[in-house]
């Protein structure tokens, strides 16, 4: 898999997954060693190592680093007799090796990413709430419809507008904190024995020895000006792109609970089939975001199919009670 992977890559990546692929060469070793004459005929590998290859072949992205990671943290060396300590402390660091790469990947994704998974969630609970509570009170199939589509609307523009307002403000807030140009410009200005330049990186957090010795070393050339914030700029995202992702996930979501009424549905089937294509998405949603955070994706989907069931069915018996007082 991790040679799948690095034929995918160039430069130092393509070189960080050639080097796990030799150590996993040196594992194999150990291995085929021990079991001498004994080795047999080459089995085939598991389905789960067939599709990771499949995947790092095909897609060669997060998703299979985000696997990877979970593989290596499930190593049974630790208790294996026949595994070395080493060995071991290996699948530990390789562990950690894939982490970093993995996270290059999910720094690249966070913020469109968030707002595809925030907007799809939030469009298929939220527009299954309302649809489920308005069918609740008894109203008629078209109304239910029409209140279903109107919420889908109402819901993708204003997701879309508060992604693009949120993430275009935390870039200006971050723009702010940016070190002015000129700033670093003046410095072979500056008087070498008297000046204030220590007290620009003690304002930004550093100790009072740190702070001096970097200055010093800023004046004799040593190092140069680094503008700590520039990297963030990159995790926020664009204003745009999060808004789209945003308003396309958020009606793809809430478009579900719409569809058996799209469908001529009505009453209790309408309710259940549109539970049970939530509750579907929901599981969905839930297992790709505990795949890419290399947690347990069972756990997760069950986390967001709970949390989803539990507001629909609030509102539910809202709208049961609300239907009953109006007869």
């Amino acid at each position: 898999m991790y040679r799948d992977l690095a034929a995918r890559r160039t430069g130092e990546e393509r070189e960080i997954l050639l080097g796990l692929a030799e150590a996993e060469r040196r594992h194999e070793k150990h291995w085929l060693d021990l079991l001498g004459d004994q080795v047999g005929a080459p089995l085939r590998s598991d389905l789960r190592t067939r599709l990771l290859g499949l995947l790092a072949r095909r897609l060669g992205g997060v998703f299979v680093l985000a696997l990877a990671q979970r593989a290596e943290s499930r190593s049974p060396y630790g208790s294996d007799a026949d595994a070395t300590d080493s060995m071991a402390a290996d699948e530990v660091i390789h562990e950690e090796v894939i982490r970093g790469l993995a996270d290059r990947g999910r720094a690249r994704l966070s913020g469109t990413f968030r707002a595809a998974v925030f907007g799809a969630n939030d469009g298929l609970v939220s527009n299954l709430a309302l649809v489920l509570g308005v069918s609740a009170s008894g109203i008629d199939r078209s109304a239910v419809l029409l209140t279903g589509i109107s919420g889908l609307l109402a819901g993708a523009l204003s997701m879309g507008a508060g992604e693009f307002v949120s993430i275009r403000s935390q870039r200006e807030l971050l723009e702010a904190s940016n070190p002015n140009p000129q700033a670093r410009a003046v410095v072979p200005s500056l008087d070498v024995d008297a000046n204030e330049l220590a007290l620009v990186y003690r304002a930004r957090g550093m100790s009072e020895e740190d702070a001096e010795r970097h200055a010093d070393e800023i004046l004799r050339g040593v190092t140069t000006p680094q503008d700590p914030v520039a990297d963030e700029h990159e995790a926020v995202g664009s204003a745009m792109g999060a808004a789209t992702s945003s308003f396309c996930f958020f009606a793809s979501g809430a478009i579900i609970p719409v569809l058996p009424y799209l469908f001529g549905l009505g009453g209790a089937p309408a309710v259940l089939v549109a539970a049970g294509l939530v509750g579907l998405a929901l599981l969905g949603t839930g297992a790709l975001v505990g795949l890419l955070s290399g947690t347990s994706p069972l756990v997760r989907a069950l986390r967001q199919l709970g949390i989803g069931y539990g507001a629909a069915a609030a509102t539910y018996v809202l709208g049961l009670l609300f239907g009953t007082t109006l007869h």
